[in-house]
């Protein structure tokens, strides 16, 4: 047995049909090709997966896709575009806010979740924020830069208008 599900992903619209007991994530990577979504440890422990939902910070592994009925998805590829990248992403990288890079999406989606509701976090806001995510390489100093410096980077943007 299938279900039919519509999901408004990085502003598309999709109309999917999907067996029941598949997450999010698993609809998301292999269903819709959108690898930036990394399914990694698949019980919600490491933010790998993590996606904006309705605008709040979801682990896709979590979810059951047939949840997402609905909804307005966001995810790390429609975020920026490689030419016009989002604050985060250029913050990310001018701040080196990662090693392998796999973790990356994961923190940079939870990182907007934050901005969005709080424009200029403080550094343990941005830690406790970001508490859900691991970065098994160990770069949690830069990835608190790298959120600060697009905090400042989106507020100059903000003030212009």
């Amino acid at each position: 047995m299938t279900v039919e599900i519509d999901l408004h992903v990085n502003g598309e619209a999709h109309r999917l049909e999907i067996d029941p007991h598949h997450s999010l994530g698993d609809v998301l990577s292999q269903e819709l090709g959108l690898h930036g979504v990394r399914l990694s440890c698949e019980e919600g422990e490491c933010g790998s997966c993590t996606v904006l939902v309705d605008g709040a910070p979801i682990n896709s592994c979590l979810m059951l896709a047939a949840q997402a009925h609905g909804t307005k998805i966001l995810t790390i590829e429609g975020l920026g575009a490689p030419d016009r990248l989002h604050p985060l992403q250029q913050a990310f990288i001018d701040e080196h806010g990662f090693q392998c890079s796999f973790c990356t999406p994961g923190f940079i989606m939870a990182a907007k979740a934050l901005l969005d509701s709080r424009p200029d976090p403080v550094p343990e806001e941005i830690a406790a924020s970001l508490a859900g995510n691991i970065c098994r390489c160990g770069s949690y100093p830069n990835i608190v830069r790298s959120v600060r410096r697009a905090a400042a980077v989106l507020a100059g943007e903000n003030s212009d208008g």
